[in-house]
């Protein structure tokens, strides 16, 4: 079991790892592009001098505990065929921040604390091989509005060095292209702009395929979005996006992956700045393909996210655009201050206006809700679509189901929920007049014009009330876990403990669950990676000490061994 002793010295043991990362540490100028095959250490502090690209192929691995912190507004973009290996533990996350940032550590603030700014440094960006859905205007002209692998887009915030440049694209023919793993990473105060309309978002993922390994992201303060997805099918698992100056989760072109334990709070990242620019705008926006009879569509399945938004601000939850489809099953949607789910129709990227949901033959509006899963649209066809289309197994091709709704006073907030057939009793969601989380306090005030923004400053996500238990479970697959609450967080784990940005300034509790004890790399599941930890620890106090007797040892492994397996 936990015990006081145990949680004291492992909190010990992550305090006295950051400390020293930031005494010991050299710094490395990282001036050009990754070419060949490169490993960063803990040791140094790697400094990225303007936009950097991994390309050629190559692979670039960062151990865990590394930090990457620019003074010139650096960016680090993986080029297709490239791949990162950027793993980090619970214990020791990778931090990409700015400079600025890193000089604040001390012994007293290990990584820092909150400051209300952004876009003191780039971003992280990750192109890959699979399929987008993009065509008409400001597209590559030669792109189709049927699934082509030889479909490909410029990144959004990189600027290549001219028209043969081919760092900057995303997009092809390889669902399960693999860019490599991220893990237990947290990218803070980024967002370079580069101009009007050009910024670099907290996480850029461009046609990356679903053999990537992506989970355990925390995004804290960034001037535009906080990770944005274009088309490809990679899952995301345990994130979390903190203060964005624009859409936290944005999907675009195509996108069919499956993502779970998701946490947003809405908040600010600049003061002063307009909504997009480093004031909130959506939680979540959902844009389908460009132009919206494309192929592929987004067509994706949410789990298990938890939704906290601005009560004051005017912004809408969940925005829907270009015939997008997403399915939101055991989810929170809390203090929105405007419509949860609103039909924006088209983004207006297309010319004419002849987009949105029911151009050229496609479903309306009202038809995606009540459309089954495997009713595939015969425009611009995949050759099989059942095989491009993976994410969603049962139910309609927009559904939100076994969700709690709370505190979203607008007097528009449920309309087109209402309208849509959210609150069919079949669909098992929930009008709760209790909070479904433990707790949250909101600091002063921040204001510009119209927009008023109450930020979040401390925060216990655990499920409460109505969202301890649902009613319907979260499937087990290969990807997504077994659950029976609603929200990214079961009523007595917090997986932001440790590693986030949230966690380290102070913003969130520090409950873990006394079960997944023995998962000393935080990756929820008991196993090798943990042995592997514990032998490294052995004969030693601290961290590794599961069954809280002052040393590493035998019953430490027999511990291990006994909680073999996934943590509930």
């Amino acid at each position: 079991m936990k015990t006081a002793k145990n949680t004291l010295a492992i909190s010990a043991a992550i305090s006295a790892s950051m400390i020293g990362s930031v005494a010991g540490a050299a710094e490395v100028l990282v001036s050009s592009d990754i070419t060949v095959s490169t490993t960063w250490t803990k040791n140094n502090v790697y400094n990225l001098q303007g936009a950097r690209y991994l390309t050629n192929g190559a692979t670039l691995t960062i151990e865990a505990g590394t930090i990457i912190a620019s003074d010139t507004g650096g960016s680090l973009a993986v080029t297709r065929d490239a791949r990162l290996n950027c793993v980090g533990t619970a214990q020791e996350p990778i931090i990409f921040t700015s400079k600025v940032d890193y000089l604040t550590w001390n012994a007293t603030n290990p990584r820092g604390q909150w400051r209300a700014v952004a876009n003191e440094w780039g971003n992280l960006t990750i192109c890959g091989n699979a399929f987008i859905g993009k065509y008409g205007a400001g597209a590559v002209s030669t792109n189709t509005a049927a699934p082509n692998a030889g479909n490909y887009a410029n990144m959004e915030g990189l600027i290549g060095s001219g028209a043969g440049d081919t760092r900057t694209f995303y997009g092809g023919g390889n669902d399960n292209d693999s860019s490599g793993s991220l893990r237990f990473c947290s990218l803070r105060y980024g967002g370079k702009v580069i101009g009007l309309g050009n910024e670099l978002n907290g996480l850029s993922l461009g046609g990356v395929g679903r053999d990537t390994t992506i989970d355990h992201i925390d995004i804290m303060n960034n001037v535009d979005d906080g990770i944005e997805i274009w088309g490809g099918c990679v899952g995301i698992k345990y994130f979390s996006i903190w203060n964005i100056g624009d859409d936290s989760f944005d999907i675009d072109q195509g996108h069919r992956g499956q993502h779970q334990f998701g946490l947003i709070v809405s908040g600010y990242s600049v003061v002063g700045a307009a909504a997009g620019s480093g004031f909130p705008d959506s939680a979540m926006e959902f844009d389908g393909a460009e132009k919206s009879d494309a192929q592929p569509v987004t067509t994706m399945a949410l789990y298990n996210m938890t939704v906290i938004g601005q009560p004051l601000s005017g912004k809408i939850a969940t925005k829907w655009r270009d015939n997008a489809r997403a399915q939101l099953n055991n989810c929170i949607f809390m203090d929105t201050g405007n419509a949860v789910i609103k039909n924006d129709n088209t983004d207006g990227e297309a010319t004419g206006g002849q987009t949105g949901y029911g151009y050229n033959g496609t479903p309306t509006w009202a038809n995606t809700w009540t459309t089954a899963y495997n009713v595939y649209s015969a425009v611009n066809p995949f050759a099989d679509p059942a095989l491009a289309y993976r994410s969603q197994t049962s139910g309609n091709l927009i559904q939100f189901t076994d969700t709690v709704f709370y505190n979203n006073t607008n007097a528009a907030a449920y309309t087109e929920a209402s309208a849509r057939g959210v609150f069919a009793p079949a669909n098992n969601n929930v009008l709760a007049s209790a909070s479904p989380i433990a707790s949250i306090t909101r600091g002063p005030n921040v204001t510009n014009g119209s927009v008023i923004v109450q930020p979040v400053i401390f925060l216990d996500p655990l499920a409460r009330n109505d969202a301890a238990t649902s009613v319907g479970t979260t499937p087990a697959t290969s990807f997504l876990t077994a659950t029976n609450y609603r929200g990214a967080f079961s009523s007595t784990d917090n997986w932001l403990c440790g590693w986030t940005a949230a966690s380290q300034y102070g913003y969130t509790s520090s409950n873990c669950a006394a079960a997944c004890l023995a998962d000393l790399n935080g990756d929820r599941v008991v196993g090798g990676p943990d042995l592997g930890l514990l032998l490294g620890a052995w004969g030693g106090s601290g961290f590794g000490d599961i069954d809280g007797d002052g040393a590493v040892g035998g019953s430490d492994l027999g511990s291990l061994l006994g909680a073999w397996g996934a943590c509930p």
